[in-house]
């Protein structure tokens, strides 16, 4: 056994209260009687529960009250039965805790209205201390995890640091972040230092989440497939290969950037445990690309969960078939979308755990 897994199973073993460990066993290429599952945004809007505490609070509110985040956590775990749950928080309260106002507002996402575009505004950002600035997110790590009571592991997260630049430099949503781009174009060395800047506070971030009980922390770069091959080992992999270093001693690491599945050979180098796919790639190919060593996670399209039910079972089912047994993580390959109604994510789920395959 490496050092890296001995680490792994030693921190595991501190975990043995956990009545349902398959997802960490999955990560760690473990035989698993079952595939296990979890969805992208699973504590979220397509659930009336979750709604219920929408129309009450504003969304920083149930993200900074730990009481309000391990409910909405803890919702999918008790309403859908999924494998794991994902603490309740976003992406961009990095960039807030760094220095920059962040607003989201319902139906029209993230606004930040004073995005970086000069050297002068990048001394408006700091890499803080994190137990300062995000302290609320460390206090519901730790009463997700005794309301849990061992049922599921805990699965914290983080941005990319490209991703998070997308947003902090564009300042808002766009399909091509065209500014974002044309901003590490133009001036490399500003970005470089940016990046730089976010890695080393999302490191702190995630490194705190793990001492307050995270079992995995999953990096979401949804703007990945934005670049091409070398533009995205310049500007998202090397700063994500800083992060899967940082932690590979404490908790397995998932890297899910969207539509960069020219890179999956890379990312899966970087030592990271598992690689999220979406849907744009058939699963042999992935497979191909990421090697044998690596649990795969996905890839579902969420569109899909509109279909009928029965529907719905086929086309699990035919997705678990093509990953085959052993290392895969059965997901969705973006987050739920918030019509999809509740009796069909549970189908997604309850597919899965049925799901037993022929070897």
């Amino acid at each position: 056994m490496s050092k890296n897994n001995s680490l792994l199973t030693t921190r595991h073993s501190l975990n043995t209260m956990l009545q349902n460990d398959l997802l960490l066993r999955a990560l760690r290429g473990e035989v698993t009687e079952r595939t296990p599952v979890w969805m992208m945004r699973q504590a979220g809007r397509y659930l009336p529960e979750y709604r219920v505490l929408r129309e009450k609070y504003s969304f920083f509110e149930r993200c900074q009250t730990p009481e309000l985040a391990c409910e909405i956590t803890l919702q999918p775990v008790d309403i859908v039965g999924v494998d794991a749950a994902i603490l309740f928080s976003d992406i961009l309260v990095v960039p807030q805790a760094m220095g920059l106002e962040v607003q989201l507002i319902e139906s029209k996402g993230p606004v930040l209205p004073d995005p970086i575009k000069t050297a002068n505004d990048l001394n408006r950002v700091r890499v803080p201390d994190v137990n300062e600035t995000l302290g609320y997110v460390f206090d519901a790590i730790r009463l997700i995890k005794q309301e849990l009571n061992g049922r599921v592991p805990l699965i914290g997260f983080a941005g990319a640091p490209w991703t998070l630049l997308c947003y902090m430099v564009q300042g808002k949503g766009s399909k091509t972040f065209d500014e974002a781009k044309a901003f590490c174009y133009t001036e490399p060395e500003l970005a470089h230092q940016l990046l730089q800047m976010i890695t080393d506070t999302t490191i702190a971030y995630l490194k705190e989440q793990v001492k307050a009980g995270a079992d995995t922390v999953q990096i979401f770069d949804s703007w990945g497939g934005l670049l091409g091959p070398d533009d995205f080992e310049n500007l998202s992999l090397r700063y994500i290969r800083q992060i899967v270093t940082a932690l590979k001693d404490t908790v397995p690491t998932i890297i899910f950037a969207k539509g960069a599945w020219h890179s999956l050979d890379n990312m899966a180098a970087t030592g990271a445990q598992g690689l999220g796919i979406d849907w744009c790639i058939k699963p042999q190919m992935a497979r191909q690309l990421a090697g044998n060593k690596v649990t795969l996670q996905g890839n579902f399209d969420p569109a899909k969960l509109l279909s009928p039910i029965p529907v719905i079972k086929k086309e699990v089912t035919a997705m678990l078939d093509a990953f085959g047994p052993g290392h895969h993580i059965a997901n969705l390959g973006h987050g739920i979308l918030p019509h999809v109604p509740v009796d069909h994510a549970r189908a997604f789920v309850d597919t899965v755990k049925e799901y037993r395959h022929k070897i």
